[in-house]
């Protein structure tokens, strides 16, 4: 009886290990097709039908809000390298011609300002010191000249006795005379020698003077030059403060001056925008500079004014800038009839019509490929997505007008290629994951 019971249960082992295969494999199978869906899907390629129709080639931008003849208040040269703002105006705020917009503290022009005046103090007594000293250096250079005058005559008298004094006595008197003369030659000498040191001294002393009039004149102007006004009437825009910010990396979020913040002489703080001249500041794409021109009109609306549109016009247009991967030009767009609601700083959406083309045969921009200086799509053949070369007509960031291809072919959005290519890595990858 224990043989049997043996064998039984042997049998029952093997089943249960064959049902658990089984089971195994089927999960297996299951496990693969899900894994494979997804890789299947994303073999597909975008595509899209040609069409034909009128296409409206215009060029849409964003930009920001500018006066055209912008007033920029600069921090003056006030002989220090860095100025403290101590008066601020509150960005947006309306002024008028002549009201203080920024104020920066003066203590150290204040100070120079008062050595300066005592320096000026000081030149003065200097200059009435000379004068005087002048005056009574040419009172005693008199006094001497006269005194020289009467002591030859003196002499001469002396000398008419001669015939009745003897000889010695006689020549004592002519060599009396002969020094009277020479005394009154030098005083005459030290008269217009004496007059002009005086002279010489006191215009020392006068541009000393002159130098320090200079010092406390240049000292006002600079201290009011430290308070900038407005010169025109309107909304104050503070500008970015890159001063504080220390190294300046780029997508670096720049905050504008504040009240105590510091700024270098000659950097610009704020702006008054032209109330009558708005302008827009806009980058438009390298790829739509050849549709765009001095004069064009141009359609503006602004973002914070919801349903209202302003005409303008392009009033210039910049060199081109960025970098490789994303190269742009400044384009500035000038109102035509500017309202009062409009701030400096609004973002603005503009849209520039540049042609309209009827019965155009046309494809969205993705779709059409260039290489080696041909354009191209790929199209749709029995053999699969093949390069075919077409004539470019006009294209904007959208649309591609184009030539040498007919209404409702079926053309691919993307590089078949490179489609194709990528799902086999993913295919290899996926199979590997499954191994």
């Amino acid at each position: 009886m224990k043989k049997p019971t043996a064998l039984r249960r042997i049998l029952i082992s093997l089943s249960v290990v064959l049902a658990l295969a089984a089971i195994a494999t089927l999960a297996s199978r299951r496990v693969s097709k899900a894994a494979a869906t997804p890789v299947a899907a994303k073999t597909d390629l975008p595509t899209t039908r040609v069409k034909k129709g009128t296409v409206t080639i215009s060029v849409a931008a964003r930009g920001e809000l500018q006066g055209g003849n912008s007033e920029t208040l600069v921090a003056p040269m006030a002989g220090v390298d860095t100025l403290t703002i101590t008066k601020l105006r509150e960005p947006g705020e309306l002024v008028a011609a002549g009201d203080t917009v920024i104020e920066f503290d003066t203590t150290q022009q204040e100070y120079n300002l008062r050595e300066a005046q005592a320096d000026q103090a000081e030149a003065e007594q200097q200059v009435i010191q000379a004068e005087a000293t002048r005056d009574s250096t040419k009172e005693e250079t008199q006094q001497a000249f006269r005194q020289a005058q009467s002591d030859l005559k003196l002499a001469e008298l002396e000398v008419r006795r001669n015939p009745l004094l003897p000889a010695i006595v006689a020549r004592q008197n002519d060599l009396a005379v002969e020094a009277a003369q020479n005394r009154l030659h030098q005083a005459e000498q030290d008269l217009v020698n004496k007059k002009a040191n005086a002279d010489a001294g006191i215009a020392i002393q006068a541009a000393a003077l002159n130098k320090a009039k200079v010092t406390v004149t240049s000292n006002q102007k600079m201290i009011e030059s430290m308070t900038l006004k407005a010169k025109s009437d309107g909304y104050v825009n503070i500008l970015p403060n890159t001063f504080s910010a220390g190294i300046i990396f780029w997508g670096m979020q720049l905050l504008p001056f504040q009240l105590g913040d510091t700024a270098r002489p000659g950097m610009a703080v704020a702006q008054i925008p032209d109330m009558k001249n708005w302008e827009v500041s806009a980058n438009v794409g390298e790829l739509d500079r050849g549709h765009l021109s001095q004069g064009q009109k141009v359609n503006v609306t602004v973002v914070a004014l919801a349903g209202k549109s302003f005409a303008g016009h392009i009033k210039s247009i910049g060199g081109t800038a960025g970098n490789p991967w994303d190269r742009h030009f400044e384009t500035r767009i000038a109102l035509d009839q500017p309202g009062p609601e409009l701030r400096p700083g609004m973002t603005s959406n503009l849209v520039i019509t540049v042609e309209t083309i009827d019965d155009a045969i046309w494809v969205p921009s993705q779709a059409l490929f260039e290489s080696d200086g041909r354009n191209f799509v790929y199209l749709q053949t029995a053999r699969g997505f093949m390069p075919h070369d077409v004539t470019l007509v006009r294209r904007s960031e959208s649309q591609a007008v184009l030539k040498g291809i007919n209404e409702g072919e079926t053309v691919a959005m993307s590089n078949p290629d490179a489609q194709s290519k990528s799902s086999t890595q993913q295919q290899g990858a996926m199979t590997a994951l499954q191994k």
